[in-house]
């Protein structure tokens, strides 16, 4: 029998909501139902000529890098002696289609528990009656859109699936699900809006199938799963979204992929990243370079880095101060932007969260700071980002390096509720650098060590990373045994924070 070998477990891929019968047809028409679509991007050369940038697809990437397999065979899918790297397409449209089943396409619960049904398959296919085999199997689950929502199903409805086989599932990746509902117009799409299932992602229906309260719908409630095992990709281009001639985008608005708004689109807890990318179509965030590597890492990589913001002085300029001093109103909000890149990366980014891109983190002076300038106690300090890492694909040294790009400038200010224009430069920093961390194991423990790129180069002398003696829970992670780290930022201009970092092994 093949050996399951962590982390190389089965792939089964889940694919999102079709509205109509003809999306229906056009779906169960194709044997990967979308995840072997790549795209053709281009991109600008040091030179300034245009190149093209070709992803085959995740479905060949995961082939061609991993080696793993499709179990399709003489027109047939195959149902015995399968390769523990298999990826499997969960069908679950196939009844819905007239040429296969009763037209009638099934509730997500329904859909659920014949995806349980494939991972208890799929153990019998991959390991026969190998007790040690069928022990260790376990499985990946990886969702798109509403594929997500029938993987979370599948997890918190004890209705829809034993214990066994939710237990089997070692990790979810999802991308662009609506883990809190869709919005159009900024309302909740309305339960009562059944036709073509549009009410799956209404929030009091969701809560029914998830099993959780109304208004923790983006919560693994009481599955026990681990929210650090369940990654939520998260598409931030709003505007290359092309369905319904561009109407979801504009009912839907920015700060979204064009369907999913971002604030919906993760489970609390859960490690995310921000990618710019639409729900699908030509830009879409499948068939996509960045979510294809952020997908590797997680369900591959060795390594998971937490960052974290501690705002320590946001300072204003000399005439607000002045005015705060005398007694004025003073209130303002500032955008924090960081990009995370790993070393080698030349296309992609593993997450971005910029004001572009409109998709940076965004806090108000009063959250974190009293009407004295003193700073808050326990004030809510932003987790930047959390990347999964691959210590076997360093390519220089010994060190696993990464790329943060910092920004946090202002985006606007007010005395006394009126705004603050003649004097003002709109979008000002206090602070932009890029910070690259070269992370490495030594008797067990991570070593961190930093240079500032934008004022030395990166190849140059490095600055240790002061060590932390903190918790997981003051780092903002629920990794196991991490190693944390503050490395402190300020600027001339009296802006002083600490970005704290969570390095903890991963498997």
């Amino acid at each position: 029998m093949p050996r399951i070998e962590r982390p190389f477990f089965p792939i089964i891929y889940v694919r999102g909501y079709a509205m109509t019968r003809d999306e229906i047809v056009q779906t169960t028409s194709t044997p990967y139902m979308g995840f072997e679509a790549g795209s053709t991007k281009i991109r600008q050369a040091q030179d300034g000529s245009i190149v093209k940038f070709v992803f085959e697809s995740p479905l060949v990437r995961l082939m061609k890098d991993y080696g793993y397999r499709d179990v399709y065979a003489a027109g047939a899918e195959q149902a015995d002696r399968l390769p523990a790297r298999s990826v499997v397409i969960h069908r679950y449209y196939d009844e819905a289609d007239p040429a296969f089943g009763a037209g009638k396409a099934p509730s997500i619960p329904d859909a659920a528990a014949a995806l349980g049904r494939r991972i208890a398959q799929l153990r019998d296919s991959v390991c026969g009656g190998d007790a040690a085999a069928r022990k260790a199997f376990r499985v990946y689950l990886v969702g798109h859109s509403m594929g997500g929502l029938i993987c979370r199903c599948l997890l918190q409805n004890p209705e829809v699936a034993s214990a066994e086989v939710r237990a089997m599932v070692d990790k979810v990746f999802t991308y662009a699900t609506p883990h809190n509902g869709i919005e159009l117009g900024g309302i909740n799409v309305p339960s009562f809006l059944s036709m073509n299932d549009m009410n799956n992602f209404s929030r009091p229906v969701m809560a029914k199938y998830l099993k959780v309260a109304k208004d923790k719908v983006n919560t693994l409630g009481d599955s026990g799963f681990p929210p650090e095992r369940f990654f939520c990709l998260v598409g931030t281009n709003s505007r290359d979204y092309a369905v319904a001639h561009g109407l979801s985008s504009l009912a839907v608005g920015q700060m979204s992929d064009g369907l999913v708004r971002i604030e919906n689109a993760y489970v609390a807890g859960a490690p995310r990243a921000f990618v710019h990318r639409s729900h699908s179509g030509y830009f879409g965030i499948v068939n996509s370079e960045e979510g294809y590597q952020n997908l590797a890492r997680f369900l591959f990589g060795d390594l998971c880095a937490t960052g974290r913001l501690d705002i320590e002085a946001l300072p204003f300029p000399p005439e607000l101060e002045r005015a705060r001093k005398a007694g004025k109103k003073i209130e303002s909000s500032y955008y924090i932007e960081a990009t995370v890149a790993p070393r080698g990366a030349y296309t992609y980014d593993l997450t971005a969260r910029t004001k572009g891109q409109e998709s940076a983190v965004r806090r108000q002076y009063s959250e974190l700071f009293d009407n004295h300038g003193k700073l808050i106690r326990n004030a809510r300090a932003p987790t930047l980002f959390s990347v999964f890492l691959d210590t076997s694909k360093i390519t220089a040294g010994s060190e696993v390096a990464f790329s943060i790009e910092l920004a946090v400038s202002n985006a606007g200010y007010e005395i006394d509720g009126a705004l603050f224009l003649k004097q003002h430069i709109p979008g000002e920093y206090l602070f932009r650098n890029t910070l690259v961390l070269f992370a490495k194991q030594d008797g067990g423990e991570w070593k961190l060590r930093y240079v500032w790129a934008d004022e030395h180069w990166a190849t140059g002398p490095k600055t240790g990373a002061e060590v932390l003696a903190l918790g997981r829970k003051a780092i903002g992670i629920a990794q196991q045994a991490p190693s944390a780290f503050s490395i402190p930022l300020a600027s001339a201009k009296g802006f002083r924070a600490a970005l704290q970092i969570a390095l903890s092994a991963w498997a």
